[in-house]
């Protein structure tokens, strides 16, 4: 089993910043690293934790729209997780150069993006044992310098010290079970990972995936991110409720996944069916649909 199929917990996390609305009220603590050490490794930030992903990863903001995510993936074993810090250190590659930062660690691997990038990013990835911690900071209105590079090392040092406080966990899932994955998964080589309170997912060989994430959020706001604009296709899926809806043909990212969102009792669940190639499934939600109304009886 390739493990490029674990990069879909990274995009689970980028989903939960994307598509869901921030908490009301933030989350006490981050496992992984303390207000006081933080505040000690980015004196010049004030950060506020704005949610806690399951024991997976820490989001922050700053007061001046910064944003930063501290992500923690575990591995079955060293060689996978190996594996999968060569292919996070090359997909940052391609966004920023990188340099060897010492102390994280097994090793580790930090960078700023270019003046001109789109998107300012100063990241750093670090492997320890079965487990690989990224921090990332996103600044709104400035560089992504080597004075801001500094500061996301010192917190990386901090934080791969409790990597192992990480939720993820293998092999059971409260949300899917293997029967989801008929005509979407190849059944011979699925592998399902339950990674924190509110999500699952599960993989093929060929790192065709499906994932459920399910937060705590009102009604108005599920509605509201019904209607919002965005580069997908919506359709109402008035069956599953009025909060209910897909997303498919995206003109940004994947633009063979589909996806399908329902709300029931104060929470909403994210239905996703990522392939990584065209599938008889992309574009359509139809056949999701099915997978969407065993979660959405399970709220």
């Amino acid at each position: 089993m390739r493990t490029i199929d674990r990069l879909f917990s990274r995009l689970v996390l980028f989903l939960a910043i994307a598509a869901a609305p921030l908490p009301a009220r933030a989350a006490e603590t981050c496992p992984f690293i303390s207000a006081q050490e933080l505040a000690r490794a980015m004196p010049a930030l004030k950060w506020s934790l704005i949610s806690n992903q399951d024991g997976r990863g820490c989001i922050y903001q700053a007061g001046r729209g910064d944003t930063m995510m501290l992500s923690v993936f575990r591995n079955p074993d060293k060689d996978r997780a190996r594996e999968l810090y060569a292919t996070f250190v090359k997909t940052l590659g391609e966004r920023m150069k990188l340099s060897a930062v010492s102390g994280i660690g097994d090793e580790g691997q930090g960078g700023t993006s270019a003046a001109g990038a789109e998107r300012q990013e100063a990241s750093v990835v670090a492997l320890s044992g079965d487990y690989i911690l990224q921090i990332s900071v996103y600044p709104i209105g400035r560089r992504a310098d080597d004075a801001l590079l500094g500061p996301v090392t010192e917190a990386a040092r901090i934080a791969v010290a409790s990597v192992s406080k990480s939720s993820e966990r293998f092999g059971n899932c409260e949300w899917l079970t293997a029967a989801d994955a008929d005509g979407f998964l190849d059944n011979g080589t699925l592998t399902v990972q339950r990674t924190g309170a509110g999500s699952c997912m599960m993989f093929d060989r060929e790192a065709n995936t499906m994932t459920v994430a399910v937060i705590a959020t009102s009604r108005d706001t599920a509605i509201g991110m019904m209607k919002r604009a965005g580069p997908c296709t919506h359709v109402a899926i008035p069956e599953l409720g009025r909060e209910a809806f897909g997303e498919h043909s995206c003109t940004k990212g994947n633009g063979n996944a589909v996806t399908i969102y329902v709300w029931r009792n104060g929470r909403q669940a994210s239905i996703l069916f990522a392939p990584v190639k065209p599938h008889p499934q992309s574009g359509s939600v139809e056949r999701l649909k099915a997978v969407a109304a065993r979660v959405y009886g399970k709220l």
